[in-house]
Order: structure tokens, then sequence, then C-alpha cells
């Protein structure tokens, strides 16, 4: 069986595939490298034919009608064989020097009573322009190199568990029924999100494997195609929101994490509505905390009146104003967008 399956999502990716795929190669025969053309129109197909003839036991090509990231993970995810599933998109890479030390880690796990249900590593924004690279790491919040439950984990607001940083069991991402939603950005969230309750054993590496490109103008993460897209950013935020309020007898501190994660997604959301300056936008505001509130009373208290609840939420026009001033400062200190 091969340790790890990695699907690279890829639309029109002509331009940047290459770096990706030759950063996974190194993996050799433990890994099972998946690469999505999710309908390009560009030579994406040829080039992932072409890796695919040249490493046959390792690369497999899998072509699709457009379904959007999600349903390129969803492809990637329905023919995976190996023990674990990463997502790597098509514009990234990893650690030449990182990407052999998690091999291995995973390995050591195997067969053994530590096979853990979801690794953790660092990443590093790579951001166009920036001189120094933001690394985010988890060393304050989580055990290092050590198997450990949820009541380890530690919450630090900016620095959450997301999909360039999480390798998960395949078994348990089919166990929870995970299937992203097709023609929608932003399902990054839901990946990450809807499996944490089927966590039971981590394990974090204190290495930085995953390198995320980030500034690219037409990239789904740049703040006006954000704002542009800003209903599927809510239709995942939505999502979010079912999936809590629907968990019953869940473990307390994952439940503590959950929570702290949806809040974020929720102050994210917020904040790009009221950056947007419409009054259509300020209303699909209000309208996702009232979605919020009809799903779950008690979720909506406790993230309603927490500091970052509070702080989307001021009111007035002026209260929008320093809102807003707010999130840039963060956008600032943590890097993202």
């Amino acid at each position: 069986m091969k340790i790890l399956s990695i699907a690279i999502p890829s639309y029109n990716s002509q331009n940047y595939m290459r770096k990706c795929i030759e950063s996974l190669l190194p993996g050799g025969e433990d890994v099972e490298i998946i690469i999505v053309d999710d309908g390009s129109k560009d030579d994406t197909a040829k080039i992932a034919d072409e890796y695919a003839a040249k490493y046959p036991t390792i690369v497999k090509a899998v072509h699709q009608e457009n379904g959007g990231h999600g349903e390129a993970v969803n492809a990637g995810l329905r023919n995976a064989t190996g023990l674990y599933f990463k997502v790597v998109d098509s514009d990234d890479w990893v650690d030449k020097d990182a990407y052999p030390q998690v091999l291995a880690t995973l390995k050591s796990l195997i067969g053994g009573p530590d096979v853990v249900d979801m690794m953790i590593c660092n990443y590093i924004y790579d951001k166009v322009g920036a001189k120094r690279k933001k690394i985010m790491q988890y060393r304050h919040q989580l055990p290092v190199g050590r198997v450990f439950r949820w009541d380890e984990v530690g919450v630090r607001t900016g620095h959450y568990i997301l999909m360039h940083s999480v390798i998960y069991r395949t078994k348990l991402l089919r166990e929870c029924k995970l299937e992203l939603p097709k023609h929608t950005f932003y399902v990054d969230n839901l990946f990450v999100f809807q499996p944490l309750p089927f966590v039971k054993k981590m394990y974090y590496m204190d290495v930085e494997l995953y390198h995320y490109f980030i500034g690219r103008e037409d990239q789904s993460v740049n703040e006006q195609v954000m704002i542009g897209r800003i209903d599927q950013q809510i239709k995942v935020n939505k999502m979010m929101i079912d999936i809590m309020a629907n968990l019953k007898g869940l473990n307390k501190h994952c439940r503590k994490y959950m929570m702290s994660y949806l809040d974020i997604i929720m102050t994210v959301s917020s904040m790009l509505l009221l950056k947007s300056g419409t009054d259509e936008n300020f209303e699909k505001k209000q309208e996702l905390w009232r979605y919020l509130k009809s799903a779950d009373m008690g979720l909506y208290w406790k993230i309603r009146h927490g500091l970052l609840g509070r702080a989307c939420n001021l009111p007035g026009k002026g209260g929008r104003s320093v809102s807003v001033a707010g999130y840039k400062l963060t956008q600032k200190f943590y890097g993202f967008n």
C-alpha cells in the first residue's frame, strides 16, 4: 500500500504545475500523485498525461469536466489508495528537506498502536514581493513529535489547522462522508473542518512542509476576488455552521477548537462583506449572523459576544470603519491575503 496519496487539483495550471509535481516525485514508491485535470482549456491535461506515462507506478492522471476545486479534491479522494491523503494545489509545492522526514514519520507510525488520524506540519506563505516569508507553526499549541489527543490541543487566534498544514488518514475522510460542493471556492475550510469530530489521535511535526504561493492577481484568495465571490464564501460558512450545530456528544476540547475555527470564518466573511462597502453586502452580513442564531442559539451567543464577534458587529457606519481598520491591521500582522 502507498503511504501517502497526494491530490493535485489542476485547472489551467500549465504555467506552474511542473514545479508542484517535481517537488512531490522524490517521494518515490511511497507516494501516489493524483493529478486531477478539472476540465482545463490549456495544456494541463497533456502535462498530467506526460507525467503519468513517465512515472506509471507513482503518478495518476484523472480527467473530468469542470467541477471546481472541491470536485477536483473529491476526485482525488475517490482515486486514492494510500493510507494517508493530502491536497497540494497546483501552484504550491513541498519542501525538499521536510518532505522525506514526513514520509519517514508516517511510515514509522503504521502497523503499531499509534496510527494517527491526522498529521499537522507547518507551512510557509510564499507571498509575491515579500522580503520575509511568514511561517505558520504550531509549536506553542500542539505537542511536538509525539501522538496526542484533543485534551492537549491549544487554541491561538490566527494559528488554525488549514489544508496546507494537514494530512488526514484516507479511511477517516471516507468514514465522515466528506464530499465537497461543486463549483464552489473556499472549500478548503470544509475539508479541514468536517472530519475533525472523527479525529482521535494526532501527530505534529515542527517542520515547514508546505509552500503556499500567494499573491497572483487572479488567485482565489486575492481579497478583491474573494469579495467578488462572496456568495461562495457565505455558502461554505453556512455549511460549517450546519456541521457544528448538528454535532452531538462531541469531545469538549474538539468542540472548543471547532467553535474557535468557526469564529474566525464568521469574522472573515463579515469583514469582507463590510469592506465591499455596499448596502447589499451589509445585509448579507446581517443575514449570516441571523442564520447562525437560528441554527444554534448557544453557539451564536458565544461567538457573537466574543471578542471577534463584537469587533465585526460594531454599530453604525463609524463602527464599520473601525472594524475594517482593525481587520487591515490583523491582515498585516498575520500576512494573509
